[in-house]
């Protein structure tokens, strides 16, 4: 009883002191959000750029076992050198097709240029990349980039990209 005579029995929240609470709570979650999908574009591409490593290896082994390169990748999984091809962390897209974000040249049987489309085109992978181009390649899938297997960087085409 003695509680109720302290504080009155006007107790709790005005109504602006409630919506003043909640904006400031809806803008942290936007920046919350904001950053967050930039570390999801992040962690997409150093899984895409580990994926080309772990092909790049995997290419290695075929080499060093048959002597030429595989006309696709998907012979590595069937040659025992890797245990499945490596997806685009996106998935596939929603006609079923792969994306044509992996791809892989192979010119007669001792070269190959393949690389990944990176979402972030700042990415410091691209320093250590070997920036070829092959014109007139398709992607595994048979989706062919619009300027070809490109490896160059620029604004609009940031593959990383290595070749033996």
């Amino acid at each position: 009883m003695n509680f109720l005579r302290k504080f009155g029995k006007n107790k709790g929240f005005t109504l602006i002191e409630l919506l003043v609470v909640i904006a400031i709570i809806g803008i942290l979650a936007s920046v919350v959000l904001a950053s967050l999908n930039s570390a999801r574009k992040k962690s997409r591409d150093a899984r895409r750029i580990a994926d080309v490593k772990q092909l790049q290896l995997a290419l290695e082994l075929y080499f060093d076992a048959n002597s030429a390169y595989p006309a696709t990748l998907s012979l590595l999984a069937s040659g025992g050198q890797i245990p499945v091809v490596p997806q685009d962390p996106l998935g596939p897209l929603s006609t079923g097709a792969c994306r044509p974000d992996y791809c892989y040249a192979v010119s007669g049987a001792t070269y190959y240029h393949i690389g990944a489309r990176l979402e972030e085109t700042s990415n410091l992978a691209f320093n250590s990349d070997k920036d070829c181009s092959s014109t007139g390649i398709t992607c595994p899938a048979g989706v062919a980039y619009t300027n070809g297997f490109d490896g160059t960087t620029d604004a609009t085409n940031a593959v990383y990209d290595l070749v033996p």
